[in-house]
């Protein structure tokens, strides 16, 4: 992943790609379960900066190692600030929204991302033009999302709205952030450097912002050590830079329909980790998903016409 300039695009997802981007989503539901305990000794916004500024130091002592060039010019600064703010603004409103609104409707309207990217692409990525069988697998998969969390989406106050509101512009600036790595310097550099823009932008912008939502520290315990330390190092380092590597290289709306699955994984996790119910519901919401990705990546039909005389596509 070291020289990301030079691996050529793909055009679709390989068996490599969707056995990681499982594991991926697997991980990140398991770290939804892990945040409910962070939550309980570190303030979200605080934890979240910390994470991002522990783990830039990590991938900071990888580059070393590695010998990776991270302070050539390569025109990447600005969008890679860009980048770096909007990701950090994105947590920032994510946690400021569950103010307002239950954890369950935050998760349903972050999870509208995939169509931001999607439509994104289709008028800005050179090739990633969404069809209507992909649009209708990305409709069936949020669906599936709405299934799992729909006996917990009753309004829980009366700005609610308004925290749903920040959760949808989290969305976007979510996808705002896939897009501008697919269109811009970012996706000639290093993933580690695309990492890093966001890690220490974010780290900045985040504990800068940390005080204004009350004491940073709350009941410290082993426990929580340990969740945030799996974070830092598996979800924030390791993954983090996975994806954005992933980012550079496979389009971005077939890879962002993956996502669906990271609420229903934390929801599985949260009954196997925190003994929350699990019924019928997550079963429903697990199988639309994946017939929604399934749709979102399924090759397109070649019709007989585009068969040329060798037998292959013309």
């Amino acid at each position: 992943m070291t020289h990301t300039a030079a691996i050529a695009s793909r055009d679709r997802l390989d068996i490599l790609a969707t056995s990681v981007l499982l594991l991926l989503c697997l991980t990140w539901g398991l770290n939804y379960a892990l945040t409910k305990f962070v939550n309980l000794g570190l303030q979200p916004v605080f934890h979240t900066g910390l994470r991002s500024a522990l783990a830039g130091a990590a991938i900071l002592a990888w580059c070393a190692m590695r010998k990776v060039r991270l302070f050539e010019r390569d025109g990447s600064l600005v969008p890679g600030i860009v980048a770096g703010t909007l990701f950090g603004v994105e947590f920032a409103l994510i946690a400021l929204g569950l103010d307002y609104t239950s954890a369950s409707r935050s998760v349903v309207f972050v999870y509208t991302m995939p169509f931001v990217v999607a439509i994104g692409a289709h008028f800005l990525v050179p090739g990633e033009r969404i069809t209507p069988v992909s649009l209708g697998g990305l409709f069936l998969a949020f669906l599936g999302v709405l299934a799992v969390f729909s006996d917990k989406l009753s309004l829980p106050g009366p700005n609610a709205y308004f925290g749903d509101f920040l959760s949808i512009l989290a969305a976007v600036l979510w996808g705002a952030v896939t897009i501008l790595i697919k269109t811009t310097s970012l996706r000639r550099i290093s993933a580690e450097k695309v990492l890093l823009y966001q890690l220490g932008v974010s780290a900045v912008v985040l504990l800068a912002i940390a005080p204004l939502f009350g004491p940073i520290l709350r009941d410290v315990s082993a426990v929580v050590i340990g969740a945030f330390a799996f974070q830092v190092v598996v979800v924030a380092t390791v993954t983090f830079l996975i994806w954005f590597w992933m980012i550079q290289v496979y389009p971005a709306n077939r890879l962002t329909a993956f996502t669906f699955l990271t609420p229903v994984f934390g929801v599985l996790f949260g009954g196997l980790l925190l003994g929350e119910a699990i019924g019928w519901r997550l079963v429903a919401g697990l199988a639309l998903v994946t017939f929604g990705i399934y749709l979102v990546n399924r090759p397109p039909r070649v019709s007989a016409d585009a068969i040329g005389p060798d037998g292959r596509p013309s």
